[in-house]
């Protein structure tokens, strides 16, 4: 299967309302090149990684998985997305815990990650999550020439140049974020 890749402001009905929105404030803001962040329509049953690899042909290494982990210091909640390419997986109990500066944390249940980003399950992405979450990236995301994300909706995808990760709102570039498996 090919996927047809678009401007993803060409095509917003295939967007999230909070991704929409975000692209929308980095291209009047111009904090990032949002003519190189396209839109390819897929099938929703092909929406987690594996199955949209198998199906297309592409590289897994050109996957970022975006996850929402949530931990707590002092009676406060601390939350934030991590994005990590498709290889890998996050070091949520060192890596993740230390950057959120919390004694443990964990993955956000499925109903409440989707009722907080407004996002679809299987289409979460960085891009138009909640302005005071910090965006966790491996490293390693940067060094790929294009990533393959969610865009909110499990009926597409966005690519996107690795580095331009970096520019997201709230990112913060971290090395050994994930571990290989």
């Amino acid at each position: 299967m090919r996927l047809d890749w678009v401007p993803a402001l060409e095509r917003p009905d295939l967007l999230a309302a909070p991704v929409r929105s975000a692209l929308e404030g980095m291209r009047s803001a111009g904090t990032v090149d949002v003519g190189r962040v396209e839109v390819a329509e897929i099938d929703p049953d092909l929406a987690d990684t594996a199955d949209l690899v198998a199906s297309t042909g592409m590289e897994m290494r050109d996957m970022a998985n975006c996850l929402v982990v949530a931990g707590s210091r002092a009676g406060e909640e601390r939350v934030a997305s991590v994005l990590v390419l498709g290889h890998t997986r996050a070091d949520v109990n060192r890596t993740v815990r230390k950057a959120l500066d919390v004694r443990k944390c964990s993955f956000m249940s499925m109903d409440d990650a989707v009722a907080r980003t407004g996002m679809e399950y299987g289409g979460i992405t960085p891009v138009g999550l909640p302005g005071d979450w910090p965006v966790l990236v491996d490293a390693r995301v940067l060094e790929r020439e294009a990533v393959v994300i969610g865009s909110g909706v499990r009926r597409s995808k966005l690519r996107l140049p690795g580095a331009a990760t970096a520019d997201l709102p709230g990112v913060q570039v971290v090395d050994g974020l994930a571990v290989e498996v």
